[in-house]
């Protein structure tokens, strides 16, 4: 067992071996990621049916993945803010890893820029093989004086943040766009789509142009930060309109649902 302290280290497991501390982490194909608070975290089995499916996609035995699962559990920490992820890496005997991470700050505001090309993401639906993708446009929005950068499709709609989900409100309807294979599911966004199911908001599944999103409240969600209100807009420096409904509610609800880890 490591030491619960605030570094990182990447651990390659097997069923034989267990985990041990690897130099080479090159070739991951499939991720997942999550946030770990003091031992709390919200959404794991949901994190844990997508990463599963995923991999399963690979070859990976149902067994494995749940003997891993079992040994990631252990293996994370119960105190401190992590930022854990586990992997699959490509090769002719697939591995599977843990890179543990300490918990960048997290934000409760964004800025966000604008992709000007066509979502370059080959297999949207999984998360970590569009990963070098995704990192260059995220900087390219740094670049631009933001924190993500919304990517389009070839009509030149909002599909989502090059690392997270995004919903929008129009009127009093809460909005994302459609589940047509274009997008990640996201967690977080799952979670807050069934809060909403459960208030009786109207939820629409649609496709927005980046200029009619500027002029709604916007939400850029992700299992590390929860909800980030946009606050503006590049390029051209676009202030967000007032966000009404963030409220700090929303957010209250992602955070009543952190749950213990299983036990070790």
């Amino acid at each position: 067992m490591r030491s619960e302290i605030g570094s990182q280290s990447f651990l390659v497991w097997s069923s034989s071996g267990g985990f041990t501390a690897e130099g080479n982490d090159q070739g991951m194909v499939i991720a997942d990621s999550w946030l770990v608070q003091d031992g709390r975290i919200r959404g794991y089995e949901i994190h844990w049916d997508r990463f599963s499916n995923a991999v399963g996609s690979h070859g990976v035995d149902r067994a494995e993945i749940a003997e891993f699962r079992a040994a990631v559990t252990a293996e994370l920490p119960r105190t401190g803010a992590w930022f854990p992820r586990v992997e699959l890496l490509a090769g002719p005997s697939p591995r599977l890893a843990l890179r543990l991470r300490p918990a960048p700050q997290l934000q409760d505001t964004a800025r966000v820029w604008v992709s000007d090309c066509v979502d370059p993401r080959t297999r949207p639906m999984y998360k970590g093989p569009d990963f070098a993708a995704q990192g260059r446009l995220r900087k390219q929005a740094r670049l631009h004086g933001a924190d993500e950068a919304i990517l389009l499709d070839e009509d030149g709609h909002a599909v989502e943040g090059a690392f997270s989900s995004l919903l929008w409100w129009d009127g009093g309807d809460l909005c994302t766009a459609p589940d047509d294979g274009r997008i990640l599911p996201g967690v977080t966004r799952r979670l807050l789509l069934d809060r909403a199911a459960r208030l009786g908001v109207t939820v629409r599944h649609t496709r927005v142009s980046p200029a009619r999103l500027a002029r709604c409240e916007v939400w850029i969600t992700s299992a590390l930060h929860g909800i980030r209100v946009v606050t503006g807009w590049e390029p051209g420096g676009e202030p967000a309109p007032p966000a009404p409904f963030a409220g700090g509610l929303w957010q209250a609800h992602l955070d009543s649902l952190l749950a213990p880890l299983p036990a070790r």
